[in-house]
């Protein structure tokens, strides 16, 4: 196949999206396909910048909201005299932002261009938390009460209490997330979060054990345990340095709890209506009780990657993932 990988962008997860797509890059293309590396941001790689594109690593502090490039090509990839006009496949690395909010879906789909992932209207219903949220109480899939700012102390602790997540309703990588302890603590992570998004949300917290599964064809994969190194979260650098946390694929869990983990996450996976792939991210309480926080439809694709791990748990190899998510999205382009 001729697969052009797409990375990069003007999202707050642009550092996470290039570690990404470095790997499938490498990956693909030492399976023997024709790979091209495309950053929305920039433009198609030589091969000069292709060297040194896939020894890229995650800087320990996520970027600030002056470090993202202003602008995207993203609009130019489809003209007829694209590079992405003689591909087979599309493999979305992007993380965030216009390349994962259904955007560049929706230009590659006009296009007639096949593409890994959810489709339009999947992919922006979970990028939108607040949406997904009332999808997933819809569909009978448990996840934390909520509220969106503006809101006051009051307000928080009489619906929600304390203490509470502040976060963008539509950033990822818990990027301008806080986890607020007390009331005089909530209009400064209000205001942090707003920096990135317009629309804020504020969710219980709910002390647990961090649970993730991946989902893959319609079916949930090994459920895995997050147990975080650096803080009582799993954060921007708990994700991605190394050390920053332990990760167990598949989880130390009885069998009861892990297929019922994995029942909820192919049950939110079908309530947004998303794609060949997700993952799925939840909380196992002190009671017992499993809580869905978000799907993720492009969700990191590094080989230590939660998405490969789950996969990898089952018997799928990384490279093996990353050209099975091309085949489904040929079958999907070909009306499977």
């Amino acid at each position: 196949m001729r697969i052009a990988v797409l990375f990069g962008g003007a999202s707050s997860e642009r550092e996470v999206s290039i570690a990404s797509a470095a790997q499938v890059f490498t990956a693909l293309r030492d399976r023997g396909h024709d790979v091209i590396a495309i950053d929305t941001a920039k433009g198609k790689l030589s091969p000069q910048e292709v060297e040194a594109f896939v020894s890229a690593t995650v800087a320990y502090d996520p970027p600030g909201v002056d470090d993202i490039p202003a602008s995207e090509v993203t609009a130019r990839l489809t003209a007829e005299d694209s590079e992405l006009r003689g591909v087979d496949v599309v493999f979305l690395a992007l993380h965030g932002g216009s390349g994962e909010d259904g955007t560049l879906q929706a230009l590659l789909k006009a296009a007639g261009i096949p593409y890994t992932g959810s489709g339009v209207l999947g992919s922006a219903v979970a990028m939108d938390k607040d949406m997904s949220k009332r999808l997933f109480r819809q569909a009978g899939v448990p996840t934390p009460d909520w509220i969106m700012a503006p809101a006051t102390a009051a307000e928080v602790a009489e619906r929600i209490g304390f203490p509470a997540i502040v976060k963008p309703n539509s950033q990822g990588s818990t990027i301008g997330l806080t986890v607020v302890k007390a009331p005089e603590q909530l209009e400064e992570a209000i205001a942090t979060a707003a920096a990135w998004d317009h629309e804020v949300m504020i969710e219980r917290f709910v002390p647990g054990r961090e649970l993730v599964v991946g989902v893959l064809d319609g079916r949930a994969l090994a459920v895995g345990e997050i147990v975080p190194q650096l803080g009582e979260i799993f954060d921007y650098q708990s994700k991605y340095q190394v050390g920053g946390a332990v990760e167990t694929f598949p989880a130390d869990l009885p069998a009861e709890t892990a297929a019922e983990v994995q029942r909820l996450a192919v049950a939110a996976h079908r309530a947004l209506k998303l794609g060949s792939y997700s993952r799925i991210d939840f909380r196992l309480d002190a009671q017992g009780r499993l809580w869905c926080l978000e799907a993720n439809t492009l969700p990191g694709m590094t080989a230590t990657s939660l998405m490969p791990q789950s996969a990898a748990a089952v018997g799928i190899g990384f490279a093996e993932l990353c050209e099975r998510l091309c085949e489904l999205a040929l079958a999907e382009h070909r009306g499977r």
